[in-house]
């Protein structure tokens, strides 16, 4: 059985329980590197088991792996997407919302058709998405995206010069806006937009809603979109992260259903 090499980058938020659920899940897959900053390396080894940690990328890539998978922001991503992806590796992006940001989509974009080695866009906490893509070519008229998230979910972020988190009562949008706007203004929040964007039409084109709502069991993911194949409605309520309120469970088991795709016979 041949076996599937990964690397990570970023041993934060969602690395630890990617890991997990790779050897757990994944028979043929083997994560051979992490890559982390140099002040994490040391609580990331202390964690990864086995595998090799490093803060160097030379080193990262010297264990050759297949895919790289960027768990560490959009700053991780600025520096290393490009490298990786000359480095020969196809690269799953964490960080959507990174591309949001013009020069970095297209300079990613360019190296993966350069290199001809992919740039993998997971779902994320959001479903409907292969939906969404199927239906841009017969023609997309709108499409809407609205995320509510329990006040604390919204705490480090400018939510809170926007609107009292610590007195909210009943669920209040703070934002409305295009998708490019929200992720660039919630980095931390809205990578999931982003997605939203490239599969359907576009940045701007995509209105996005973002409320705090004590109400909810969960963050809420609802996507409805318009346009002559018919309408699209979407709508996910997912538990988070118990170590990061802003980040979905599911955030994780997508980037491994990513890895699944690619490593065995059937897609889906």
């Amino acid at each position: 059985m041949s076996i599937l090499k990964v690397g990570i980058i970023g041993y934060g938020a969602i690395g630890p329980t990617l890991h997990t659920l790779l050897k757990k899940h994944a028979r043929n897959v083997q994560v051979v590197a992490i890559l982390d900053r140099e002040a994490s390396v040391e609580a990331a080894r202390a964690r990864a088991g086995e595998t090799p940690v490093t803060h160097q990328l030379a080193d990262f890539l010297a264990f050759e792996p297949d895919i790289v998978v960027e768990c560490a922001g959009h700053a991780a991503l600025r520096a290393h997407g490009i490298a990786v992806l000359d480095g020969g590796c196809d690269l799953i992006v964490s960080s959507v919302g990174a591309l949001a940001d013009t020069e970095i989509e297209a300079a990613l974009r360019s190296a993966a058709q350069r290199t001809r080695n992919r740039l993998v866009i997971p779902s994320g906490a959001v479903g409907g998405l292969d939906a969404l893509a199927a239906a841009r070519p017969s023609g997309i008229d709108e499409v809407s995206y609205t995320s509510r998230k329990k006040p604390i979910a919204w705490t480090g972020t400018p939510a809170e010069k926007m609107i009292d988190l610590s007195a909210i009562a009943e669920p209040t949008p703070f934002f409305s806006g295009n998708a490019r706007e929200a992720c660039l203004t919630f980095p931390q929040n809205a990578n999931v937009v982003a997605a939203i964007a490239i599969a359907g039409i576009g940045f701007e084109k995509t209105r996005v809603t973002l409320m705090a709502d004590p109400d909810t069991p969960g963050n809420r993911h609802d996507i409805v979109a318009h346009g002559t194949f018919g309408t699209i409605s979407s709508s996910v309520v997912t538990r988070t992260l118990p170590e990061n309120p802003k980040t979905s469970m599911l955030a994780p088991y997508s980037v491994m259903r990513s890895i699944l795709n690619m490593a065995g016979p059937v897609i889906i």
